[in-house]
């Protein structure tokens, strides 16, 4: 499985692997400031608008386990005896985030969490609630669905992996529409059924067109493939640290969302909080997108990596620089207002963290960049402790300015995003360097 072409890696080879997934992680960055612009238009928006978020984020933490399972087929899938490896380990993972899930379900779990640590409005974790019943089946369609995509990028069948994402968006767009048109469903409802229909149905899609890969995947033994038999504990020592990494990453949404509950003007900024977090994670995503095609695209001996990081420095620009045009010129007022459908009021409170965070999409490529060489040189615990440290750095940083100089959530929230994740990429720099 050689998805460089002739040995030889061009800027323009890069572009045609890589654009595929580019679109994929941009489609689904699409979902959010879609559902949010659809919330904003249903009743009681400030309210399904803060529920939304919360509901989203929990969601997006319970799918830890599962979400480097792409990554993990990426770097491992070679022959069929590490695909079936890894499918079992992977419908463990599945399952595991499900029970999850689950346990947050009980009500007695639920109300001292979200009525007593994160001292929501009970109209708020009503819905919030509804919602996470919806998002059951979230989690393990997103690790299948991941796993299945990670083989069919090592199998250079990226532009299926995009077209799998048109019929998830498809599906979501038309679910939230529908329930939006004809029931009377909270917002935050509408958005979590149309996210949770999308993922499902994108999962079936992908495994209908990864057939062939599996194919000849299952059809190559572990000589033909010229790699070691994947072990048991070869597997769980180099996806442990990936799984933890992933899970404080994704933790990020979640604490930030109960630190804005305890700052300066909380409902207004849990409010603003998810529409400005969808809008930088539109081209933020690029960025991230770059972490699987570098993994496949470096080679072996690292012979592409001067190529593969050359072209990060320029996607690194591109994508701030994209973002800076929706945070700073008059298009912050058509996105936030006409697209988002932001009262005036709201608009003002996120003008200034939108602002702050320019430098986000970049950081996000240098970030991919950096974990994909350790990756490679199966030295992921430096990606948990670079990840680790970068949540750490949130928490003081917001802490400081929230509490310590009485900055308003949203803006705290943000400014300390942004520190934590510059700490990351210094942390990563230093452990690459060694």
């Amino acid at each position: 499985m050689n998805p460089v072409p002739g040995g030889t890696l061009s800027a323009g080879t890069i572009t045609r692997f890589w654009s595929p997934l580019a679109a994929t992680w941009v489609m689904m960055a699409v979902e959010g400031p879609l559902l949010a612009a659809t919330i904003a238009r249903l009743p009681d928006a400030k309210i399904n608008l803060a529920a939304h978020g919360v509901a989203f984020a929990i969601a997006i933490l319970v799918e830890g386990p599962v979400i480097m399972l792409m990554t993990a087929a990426t770097a491992l899938v070679r022959d069929a005896h590490s695909y079936r490896r890894l499918r079992l380990f992977a419908h463990g993972l599945n399952g595991l985030a499900t029970l999850l899930l689950c346990g947050l379900l009980i009500p007695a779990v639920f109300d001292a969490l979200f009525l007593g640590v994160l001292a929501l409005p009970r109209e708020v974790a009503d819905i919030v609630y509804g919602s996470l019943w919806i998002y059951l089946p979230w989690a393990a369609a997103i690790g299948y669905r991941r796993f299945i995509h990670g083989v069919m990028i090592i199998s250079g069948k990226t532009r299926q992996v995009a077209v799998g994402t048109v019929f998830r968006l498809a599906a979501m767009a038309g679910t939230a529409f529908a329930l939006a048109a004809y029931t009377e469903l909270p917002g935050a409802w509408v958005a979590a059924a149309g996210l949770t229909v999308g993922v499902c149905i994108e999962a079936v899609a992908a495994r209908l067109m990864a057939s062939g890969a599996i194919r000849r995947t299952l059809a190559t033994s572990t000589a033909e493939s010229g790699t070691p038999p994947l072990t048991w504990s070869g597997m769980v020592s180099f996806y442990y640290p990936l799984a933890l990494t992933s899970m404080v990453a994704l933790a990020t949404h979640p604490v930030l969302t109960f630190l804005v509950g305890r700052a300066r003007v909380p409902l207004e900024s849990l409010a603003v909080l998810p529409v400005i977090h969808s809008l930088s994670f539109l081209f933020r995503a690029i960025g991230l997108s770059y972490q699987e095609a570098a993994i496949a695209l470096m080679g072996r001996e690292f012979e592409h990596r001067r190529t593969v990081a050359r072209y990060a420095v320029g996607l690194a620009i591109v994508t701030s620089a994209g973002y800076a045009l929706f945070a700073v010129t008059p298009l912050f007022d058509f996105w936030f207002g006409t697209v988002s459908a932001l009262t005036p009021e709201l608009q003002e409170y996120a003008r200034i963290p939108a602002a702050l965070i320019i430098p986000l999409p970049a950081l996000s490529v240098w970030l991919a960049y950096q974990s994909a060489i350790m990756v490679m040189r199966r030295r992921t615990k430096a990606i948990t402790v670079a990840t680790s440290l970068g949540m750490a750095g949130i928490v003081a940083i917001f802490a400081v300015l929230a509490w310590g100089l009485g900055w308003i959530g949203a803006t705290a929230a943000f400014a300390a995003f942004l520190g934590g994740r510059f700490l990351s990429n210094l942390y990563l720099h230093w452990a690459e360097s060694r």
